[in-house]
């Protein structure tokens, strides 16, 4: 039996924090949700997304690789290789999957770490640790444009360690690349699954492969629109007896550079002159 049940387990490299409460590794994530950007939005993974792959080494517990998968799912990934698991997907793994069960129903297995890097043309070790190797240690924020550009040229692995003691020196020889995960010093581990998610975040980011929803009937407002607005605008100033012609100060030069700045639309541009027109008849009266 497990004995660390009921007990955090961390990374000793200041890497991924595993929490086990009555058998459920990384159930506090179930409490966290990801909210799309709309029926209008476009999910547009670029190319690289399917040369991309997550490699977990050696994972304790099925329920962190569960959650790995619906991370990289909500990101746009699919590509999950696991390396000497402890033990395979279960029951657990697959409700933590949740509507990335089919991620994990494709991972891959390998035996070692090169055999689950084959064919990549890069491979980004995941740790904080500092190390006496000659790797480069870049930001992950650093490192995602390069990790785009390698994955147009060819497969790329994403690599992560044991949820306790991380990627081994023996491991992250065989990567080209360690990336780290900026976290605040006074803790810094982050859950398995949490990393994969922010890292797929990051990369599909720096990949631009979420797009807000295109609302194609908005019009900005012409300079003629501005230009009759400001003047409509002006007049009724100085009929409300608000603005002296004959000293006007600086304030038409101040509304001019606010309605600059508003960036408003024909319609709104519109709305605004029956305002005032409506002001202008009710002076009137």
């Amino acid at each position: 039996m497990d004995r660390s049940a009921g007990h955090e387990r961390r990374r000793k490299d200041v890497g991924f924090t595993v929490g086990r409460k009555r058998g459920a590794p990384g159930a506090a994530l179930r409490s966290f949700f990801f909210f799309p950007l709309g029926q209008n939005a476009r999910m547009d993974p670029s190319p690289a997304h399917a040369r991309i792959r997550v490699v977990l080494s050696r994972p304790s517990h099925p329920g962190n690789v569960g959650a790995a998968a619906r991370a990289m799912k909500t990101m746009g990934f699919a590509d999950l290789r696991l390396v000497s698991a402890r033990r395979p997907p279960d029951d657990e793994a697959r409700a933590l999957a949740a509507g990335g069960a089919d991620v994990l129903a494709s991972a891959r297995t390998a035996a070692t770490i090169a055999e689950a890097l084959e064919g990549t043309v890069l491979a980004a070790g995941f740790s904080a640790r500092g190390r006496d190797l000659s790797h480069p240690l870049r930001t992950l924020r650093e490192a995602a444009p390069d990790i785009l550009a390698a994955a147009r040229e060819g497969p790329v692995a994403l690599v992560f360690g044991n949820e306790t003691s991380g990627l081994s020196n023996e491991e992250m020889g065989h990567c080209r690349l360690q990336v780290a995960i900026p976290a605040d010093p006074a803790y810094s581990s982050l859950n398995l699954a949490a990393a994969v998610q922010v890292a797929c975040y990051e990369i599909a980011t720096a990949a631009a492969s979420f797009a807000p929803p295109q609302v194609s009937d908005r019009m900005p407002a012409t300079t003629e629109d501005i230009e009759a607005l400001f003047a409509h605008w002006e007049a009724a100033m100085v009929e409300s007896g608000y603005l002296d012609p004959a000293n006007p100060g600086r304030l038409m030069e101040r509304l001019r550079r606010m309605l600059a700045r508003a960036g408003l639309e024909r319609s709104e541009a519109k709305a605004l002159r029956g305002m005032l027109a409506a002001f202008e008849a009710r002076m009137r009266r």
